[in-house]
């Protein structure tokens, strides 16, 4: 491999974990500015509050988005063996 097709190869890698992590990250996010605001509303300060909804969350969006995580890792990896294997 020259040196362009490995800054290409790890430019997409970088590419693809920005894609997976995106959809994870958004509703972690989401949920806890909801959290927050309502905690500003109310003026509930209790930590837990914050921490169990949020896990929660993101655990239920890995477990939504787990194919599309799943199709681009193996897309991205079956266009890697096929760059190893052609030199």
């Amino acid at each position: 491999m020259t040196d362009a097709e490995v800054i290409d190869t790890v430019r997409e890698a970088l590419l693809i974990t920005i894609q997976i992590s995106l959809p994870v990250l958004l509703v972690g996010l989401l949920v806890g500015v909801t959290i927050a605001l309502i905690q500003a509303l109310t003026q509930v300060q209790e930590i837990t509050l914050v921490f169990v909804p949020k896990i929660v969350a993101i655990f239920l969006s890995m477990f939504f988005f787990l194919p599309f995580m799943m199709n681009t890792l193996v897309a991205f990896m079956q266009e890697l063996a096929q760059k190893i294997i052609g030199g």
